[in-house]
């Protein structure tokens, strides 16, 4: 009884990795795809020791691999082969298609965890019906990056014409990404906006916060 009990009661979790030309941008000799994975790693131990399941999707401009969320003793050795030496490709990603087949490998309701880099708003715009439709099957999480180098330019003193131009430019990039925060959240999606270093330890974060006020059923 106790068995069936928790198996009622445990979540399933899926990291679903974005490996589409936007996951190439590099902080300090990684890839956002190297973050991502490593990311997903730390969430799924995390998950399958508060006794939830773990699961990896990663896709492109096609669908890529899957790994079914589960919680035995092998499940994290899994996950680790699934995402060892995954690499970019030079598309863009098909959301199109991530949606569908997410439906249908996927019966359960389930907690979406999706590493992805949105640039500019007409980027998350593109996107965002598919988004929807993920969220209203399940519980979908965005997580998407600044740019620590981009913030700490659009600090900087300006000196000259050209520099002027340059500060509006990155501010205009800061500025679409809080507004792609606000957008998700007046669709009921919800969103994390965090920076290459601290990703880890934030999706953690994220994901305890949510779970501790029962927002992943």
């Amino acid at each position: 009884m106790v068995n069936v009990y928790q198996d009622e009661r445990s979540q399933q979790i899926f990291s679903l990795i974005d490996k589409g030309r936007l996951m190439q941008q590099a902080f300090n000799g990684m890839t956002l795809l190297d973050y991502a994975i490593n990311a997903s790693l730390v969430l799924s131990y995390v998950a399958i020791h508060r006794q939830d399941k773990a699961g990896v999707i990663s896709f492109a401009n096609k669908f890529d691999s899957f790994v079914q969320a589960g919680r035995n003793q092998t499940q994290m050795q899994r996950i680790m082969e699934c995402l060892y030496d995954q690499q970019t490709t030079f598309g863009e990603s098909d959301y199109s298609m991530l949606c569908p087949k997410v439906n249908q490998l996927v019966g359960k309701r389930s907690f979406l965890v999706l590493y992805t880099n949105f640039t500019d708003f007409s980027s998350l715009r593109r996107q965002l019906p598919y988004l929807r439709m993920l969220n209203r099957r399940h519980r979908l999480l965005v997580v998407f990056f600044e740019d620590p180098e981009l913030q700490q330019f659009a600090t900087t003193p300006q000196r000259t014409e050209s520099e002027y131009f340059e500060h509006v430019i990155a501010e205009k990039m800061i500025y679409d990404r809080r507004l792609i925060v606000s957008t998700l959240m007046q669709n009921g999606v919800y969103s994390l906006l965090t920076t290459p270093d601290e990703l880890s330890v934030d999706v953690i974060n994220k994901y305890i916060e949510m779970k501790s006020r029962q927002l992943l059923t």
